[in-house]
């Protein structure tokens, strides 16, 4: 038992059929206990607009969210507040649940375009409490529109055992930013346009070439966002993949004033693929006849085809929810993106030599190598030419459109429970297109490297387990004038490494074992763009953890978890060191001085010093 407890992970998974996860199938006896509600809290910068006061307010949704498995989102009518100036939004997603309850994952979409994807943290009793506030200012073109509907889908089970009903609010605030070093959500010059209902937003009009280039890599909202999405949403509005053959998504017939085009996915691991990181391969499971189906390797990728073409692929960055891994780790800090799930973006400019032909493309939305089961789903947004009106077109033409070059090797040893299985990919790509608008004639240059590399290591007849995990990825996207020169650079380095070891130590007399546990992440990621200030981005988890366990029964238990979050970039500096051990914040201390980040061993003077 406890080799099959040690490969399962301190998670416990016992997975059901939907996208709800129960992962601890052990009583907790003699574990911590709060007497009062306990918030739960996502490390990250504050947004650089909420420290203003709102121009206007407008709460959206109030919902229990009770036994819903297997019903259809819940929806309520969404329109703009009237008599509001604004240029920016953030969606506050408020949540508290009381009674026992597992983690579960949820998402928030407007006319089918997915604003949020999150999840909850396990509640034992005493109840939880969190909130999530983003800046969605980059849907600005539903954000206006009137009688849109808003659906937000919670899977949740209650019953005899869990008793928890999360109890969800919605509001949407705005704000009205100027004169502010507020980066990427809007351009450079915060130019507004009053509608007939008095609402202002950013005015999208193109006034010429260094405008149109200038916008172009600093992500001014788009001005049309067409959802990528699966049927009427009755059953939410991801796809549900369930393998690598399975390719998910929809025909789609953009306008021909289009000058630039970017699809943003939206993913999330769950069922049998949750830990793909750990997996190991289905002939180590056939040989030691193990009953799990957790197999099919260490190795996922999300693909996007247009037509029969592949076109772009994203590694998921390995968000752990809080039933994860160890669930002691989790408590009060949850993990990287657990709140607010990432998403990513693939430049399809170069495609518009394809896409602007008048026809229906069907973009499809795939899984390499996955297993039950993956939630998937896309937002295609598209900047247009307004100077040029209907049915005026936008030129383009593909330039180089090569299939990106790839290579996989897998290597695999084991004896009986013992062994090591390693995968290594790489991706390379470049893509170019000629773009001619009102704005003038234009090249557009997408190159991308993506490097993959994960090992996994078992010992000691499996009851030890060493996964370590790379990824890199190198993206740089440059725009040409007629002549040749360069108008805009901008290059992306990310990085997110994951460490995680396991041991569980033999049976002592009285029956119980000791399971050690390590936990190491990173998000790193840098931005250098040409005529801006380059953006600095890391953000690391370190954790560890220790049960001991009779039968099913967790008898003692302890945890820490560190967290160090540093940002530099337009919106100015902000970094923060945190530290929970067994469920209670110890150290807290964040510092907005555009200085050297803190540390963990700068922490320590100065907590003396403010603390």
């Amino acid at each position: 038992m406890a080799t099959l407890i040690f490969f399962f992970f301190i998670s416990f998974i016992a997975p059901l059929s939907s996208s709800l996860e129960h992962h601890s199938h052990f009583t907790k006896h003699g574990l911590r206990q709060n007497n009062t509600s306990q918030q739960y809290l996502e490390i990250t910068r504050p947004l650089p607009f909420t420290d203003l006061t709102p121009s206007c307010t407008f709460h959206t949704l109030s919902h229990d969210f009770g036994n819903t498995m297997g019903l259809p989102p819940v929806s309520v009518a969404y329109f703009p507040p009237s008599n509001c100036s604004w240029t920016h939004v953030a969606l506050q997603f408020n949540a508290s649940s009381n009674g026992f309850q597992s983690d579960r994952i949820a998402a928030v979409w407007l006319d089918g375009t997915e604003l949020l994807r999150t999840s909850t943290p396990q509640s034992t009793g005493n109840g939880v409490f969190w909130n999530v506030t983003k800046d969605v200012t980059r849907y600005s073109s539903i954000l206006v529109n009137a009688n849109s509907s808003l659906s937000v889908m919670l899977e949740n089970l209650v019953n005899d055992i869990y008793t928890g009903v999360y109890h969800v609010n919605i509001s949407f605030l705005y704000y009205d930013v100027q004169n502010m070093n507020v980066p990427s959500s809007s351009s450079s010059t915060n130019r507004k346009v009053k509608l007939e209902n008095d609402v202002f937003v950013d005015n999208p009009i193109i006034t010429g070439v260094n405008n149109l280039t200038s916008e172009y890599d600093k992500d001014k909202p788009a001005d049309l966002i067409i959802p990528i999405i699966s049927g009427n949403g009755s059953e939410g509005f991801w796809f549900r993949i369930l393998n690598e053959s399975e390719l998910h998504g929809q025909r789609v017939i953009i306008p021909s004033n289009t000058y630039k085009a970017v699809l943003e996915i939206y993913v999330s691991s769950h069922g049998y693929d949750e830990f793909w990181y750990s997996n190991p391969p289905d002939s180590y499971i056939e040989m030691n006849n193990l009953t799990t189906r957790r197999g099919n390797g260490a190795y996922r990728e999300v693909l996007l085809n247009i037509d029969e073409n592949l076109v772009g692929s994203v590694v998921p960055f390995p968000v752990i929810f809080a039933g994860g891994i160890n669930p002691l780790y989790w408590d009060p800090i949850v993990s990287i993106g657990a709140f607010d799930l990432p998403s990513f973006d693939i430049d399809l400019t170069p495609f518009l030599g394809l896409l602007l032909d008048g026809q229906s493309h069907f973009l499809g939305l795939g899984v390499a190598d996955s297993i039950p089961f993956w939630l998937v789903d896309a937002n295609l947004h598209l900047w247009l030419d307004i100077n040029c009106a209907l049915p005026c077109e936008v030129q383009a033409k593909s330039l180089d459109s090569s299939t990106p070059k790839f290579k996989i090797e897998r290597s695999s040893s084991f004896v009986g429970l013992d062994g090591s299985f390693e995968v290594e990919m790489k991706r390379k790509s470049k893509f170019s297109s000629w773009v001619k608008s009102t704005a003038g004639s234009l090249t557009i240059k997408v190159s991308r490297e993506l490097k993959f590399k994960n090992k996994i290591k078992l010992y000691q007849n499996g009851t030890e387990k060493k996964i370590k995990q790379k990824v890199k990825e190198e993206i740089e996207v440059r725009v040409l004038s007629e002549s040749g020169s360069t108008i805009s650079k901008t290059k992306v380095k990310r990085k997110y490494p994951l460490t995680i070891t396991r041991k569980t130590l033999p049976s002592r007399e009285d029956g119980t074992r000791l399971m050690l546990s390590n936990l190491d992440h990173k998000w790193k990621e840098k931005e250098k763009s040409k005529g801006y200030s380059s953006i600095s981005l890391t953000n690391r988890q370190q954790c560890n953890a220790w049960m001991v366990v009779q039968d099913h029964n967790v008898l003692y238990d302890g945890a820490t978890t560190q967290q160090s979050y540093s940002y530099e970039g337009e919106a100015g500096c902000y970094s923060r060191v945190i530290s929970a051990v067994n469920g209670k914040l110890m150290n807290d201390i964040a510092n907005s001085l555009c200085a050297a980040p803190l540390t963990f061993g700068s922490v320590s003077a100065l907590w003396h010093q403010y603390g």
